[in-house]
């Protein structure tokens, strides 16, 4: 009830008073202190944004573009971006409610990974410093390049131990294609294996990536930086524990002040902005964030939506801003008037999506937009067909997997989505990581549906077949190197640099080229191989000649004849024929994978039957069984294994591997068929 009678307030004393402009404020705010009903925020915000809009000039120091700094944090994964964008945020007053305050996301928070960038502001010495929080993870680099283009500079974090890995050359090489000049920021300098002569060596090696990668000499010549952000200091010098009164970030924040430009702005050209984030909200609907390229945006202002339709500009929808918005620290800030060279948000459209441009009724021209690398994999999302389905799931029809990928895509511009036969889509995707993320979200929204195996995206040139290649960098034990090596050549990799690791004894570190096609599956096996010790990183490098089938990287596997429950009586016979997936009392049906048989072949078993019984029961003739523990699969272990002719069902409660034929007659006739 506050809300349409403030509204009606709002209006009687406009109509009232526009004989009097210069008593309208003074008259509204008594007939609002005189309402019984409480005042609401957004309400009064409104009020106020309109009469700062009416009073203030229209480049005021709120619009001064030299106050301000565009800055991504750009790093390889768990090099500690989200932690030092914690200790920037306290530093500058917010009042962060848990640590990893930005990583907002569910799965974020559980799996300790960015996976979608992110962007707030924060205030100091009167400067205003829009921070770009960027995920590590090679398979979200689309996050990274359709962000970098919003920013004059970037802080590139380099683990003072691990020095620069293969994401941190992806996501330099991005940042100097923009030209941005990056602070190389070495953190972790207070770990006991870091001295000095380690932070000099990971500083040269930081310098040959950048030579490599074409910098310029305005980009060679970077500033260092030395921090620990789990400790919430940074320093222009080495030192492992600074004095108390220099334990802050202060001389991180001052380097940006000095080192990074304010943006070119200008304040008189007509609105333009280019979209680089999307969200929905509930009440507010499609809310648009970007850099504004030129011009002053307020509430109110009428502006369109515009996209580039080669060779003409095609207009999506025209409309007015409803709210204009900023995220201040982990708020989201309502604001009345933006100008050229700041970051901010806004609702009131409801059709542009990211890589369009929105700007001015008058303007018909769209800025350029981002070029993102291709997808390197794709997987096919069907309907649920299996005889479980529909028992878990409350979205099971084709068309509502459509509609949700295809808002996916929206918002994700390095997921493409297209329609297949039969109510399947294909997704195409950086790698299994990023399309198993999506399932996850997918799962806990209550879909049911059934996914394929990845299939590598070949590229034909001149008549020769090309695929996707990454650039793998392993550090693992000693002991260990044999079996990794030999785990990897059947998956055709090629080892181009090998040596110890600094500071680490017994440890090797090799740096190889792998098809990504070989790589599929193979994080599960590197963790067992390594009995956990090992990490592995892997970025995307380059299409090169196809390098030829794979060896033998899997078993066959153990498919159920029968429906029913699971009894132990069948699994004990079982036990010996390879490795279970499944326990006593879990659901079955015929074609479902019960556990990977000990031969390359495939074995038809029968997980359901149970232990006959007779007249006599002597005691002691019932055994007491007793199972193995089975190897339950993860989402992204399920996605790695799964072979061409197997197929993955996803519920909300269950992920089951399945042959994609349920009928055994049919798997038969296939089974000539060559596997990819």
């Amino acid at each position: 009830m506050a809300g349409p009678l403030l509204r009606s307030l709002y209006s009687t004393a406009q109509k009232s008073l526009s004989s009097s402009p210069s008593l309208h404020c003074n008259r509204l705010a008594s007939l609002l202190k005189a309402s019984p009903f409480p005042r609401v925020p957004s309400l009064s915000r409104g009020f106020s944004a309109a009469a700062a809009g009416a009073a203030a000039p229209a480049t005021g120091s709120a619009l001064d573009p030299t106050k301000l700094r565009n800055v991504a944090v750009i790093a390889h994964v768990d090099h500690g971006k989200t932690t030092l964008m914690d200790r920037l945020l306290r530093q500058c007053g917010a009042d962060l409610p848990h640590e990893r305050a930005l990583d907002s996301i569910s799965l974020e928070r559980e799996r300790g990974i960015t996976i979608s960038s992110k962007v707030t502001s924060i205030s100091w010495n009167g400067n205003e410093l829009n921070m770009v929080d960027t995920p590590g993870h090679a398979d979200f680099g689309g996050e990274v390049e359709r962000v970098v283009g919003m920013v004059e500079g970037a802080i590139l974090v380099v683990d003072a131990g691990e020095g620069p890995l293969a994401q941190t050359k992806f996501v330099l090489a991005k940042a100097l294609k923009y030209g941005l000049r990056p602070i190389l920021l070495l953190n972790k300098v207070d770990r006991p294996a870091v001295t000095e002569e380690r932070c000099d060596e990971v500083e040269s090696l930081v310098f040959d990536l950048f030579a490599n990668l074409g910098a310029t000499e305005d980009q060679l010549d970077f500033p260092v930086l030395y921090a620990s952000a789990k400790e919430g200091w940074a320093s222009s010098t080495f030192t492992k524990d600074p004095p108390d009164d220099a334990k802050n970030m202060s001389q991180l924040l001052d380097a940006i002040i000095k080192y990074v430009l304010p943006p070119t702005a200008n304040l008189e050209a007509p609105f333009q902005m280019l979209v680089s984030m999307m969200e929905r909200d509930f009440y507010l609907g499609r809310i648009l964030t970007g850099r504004i390229s030129s011009g002053i945006i307020r509430v109110g202002d009428r502006v369109h939506g515009l996209r580039n339709r080669d060779p003409c500009v095609e207009k999506i929808e025209e409309g007015k801003v409803t709210k204009l918005m900023k995220k201040k620290g982990t708020n989201m800030v309502l604001i009345d008037i933006a100008g050229a060279g700041d970051i901010i948000s806004f609702s009131g459209l409801a059709n542009p999506s990211i890589g369009h441009t929105v700007s001015n009724v008058e303007v018909m021209t769209a800025l350029p937009t981002v070029e993102l690398d291709p997808p390197t994999i794709s997987m096919t999302f069907s309907v649920n067909d299996s005889s479980l389905a529909g028992r878990d799931g409350t979205h099971l029809t084709g068309g509502k997997i459509g509609d949700r990928l295809m808002a996916e895509a929206e918002t994700n511009l390095a997921i493409n989505v297209l329609p297949g036969l039969s109510d399947s889509y294909e997704v195409q995707g950086r790698g299994e990581l990023q399309l198993g993320i999506l399932i996850e979200n997918m799962r806990r929204e209550g879909f049911e549906l059934s996914v394929s195996p990845p299939k590598v995206m070949y590229k034909i040139e001149k008549g020769t077949k090309l695929e996707p290649l990454e650039e793998v960098t392993i550090e693992v034990n000693e002991e260990h190197v044999g079996l990794v090596m030999e785990a990897l050549s059947h998956r055709r990799a090629e080892v181009f640099d090998m040596g110890p690791v600094p500071g680490h004894v017994g440890r090797t570190r090799m740096s190889l080229t792998c098809p990504s096609r070989g790589l599929v599956g193979y994080r599960s096996v590197f963790s067992s191989d390594t009995r956990g010790t090992g990490f592995m990183h892997r970025a995307f490098l380059t299409y090169e000649k196809y390098r030829g089938p794979l060896g033998n990287v899997r078993k066959g596997v153990l498919v159920s004849m029968g429906n029913g429950t699971i009894t132990a009586h069948a699994l004990t016979s079982l036990e010996a024929r390879g490795t279970l997936f499944v326990s006593p009392g879990m659901e079955t049906y015929d074609g479902m994978i019960i556990g990977e048989h000990s031969r390359d072949t495939d074995l038809d078993v029968n997980p359901v039957r149970s232990k006959e019984l007779t007249n006599i029961r002597a005691p002691g003739k019932d055994e007491n069984v007793k199972l193995s523990p089975p190897r339950l699969m993860t989402l992204e272990e399920a996605i790695g294994y799964v072979a061409s002719d197997e197929l993955i069902e996803v519920t909300p409660k269950a992920i089951r591997l399945r042959k994609r034929y349920l009928d055994a007659n049919k798997r038969k006739a296939m089974r000539n068929k060559p596997k990819d």
